[in-house]
């Protein structure tokens, strides 16, 4: 299939999105670019067009190699873009409790010890 297809709906397709109606939503909210524009969820995609799809505070860069207008299988959905998206950085963890929690428990201390490196030597 190479004819060109909406991008809500090709979004869907590929399983970046759950329903066509929050691909149509990320459309009019601006997370999406086709080409570095943004675009109305009416825009239609080809092979060869790069899609910048933001989720989740980072964006996904994905090239369209076929386009499909129906929901396919995952291993399917795959073969139809090139993800382009580098690697993400290690986000550090950080331990972070409730105001007015009380005092942890020791095995939250250890948790929390464990977190911040601090447990050199504690596990015998």
């Amino acid at each position: 299939m190479t004819a060109p297809v909406r991008i809500d709906s090709w979004l869907w397709a590929i399983r970046v999105y759950k329903t066509r109606s929050a691909a149509t939503t990320a459309c009019r909210a601006g997370h999406v670019r086709v080409n570095g524009d943004r675009i109305k969820a009416a825009q239609t995609v080809k092979p060869g067009d790069e899609v910048r799809v933001r989720i989740a505070g980072f964006d996904r860069i994905l090239v369209v190699r076929q386009t499909l207008s129906k929901r396919v299988g995952a291993p399917v959905a795959v073969t139809a873009y090139e993800d382009r998206t580098p690697p993400r950085e290690p986000v550090a963890m950080v331990a972070v409790r409730d105001r007015g929690a009380g005092r942890p428990t020791k095995r939250e201390r250890r948790e929390i010890d464990r977190l911040r490196g601090r447990d050199a030597g504690l596990d015998d």
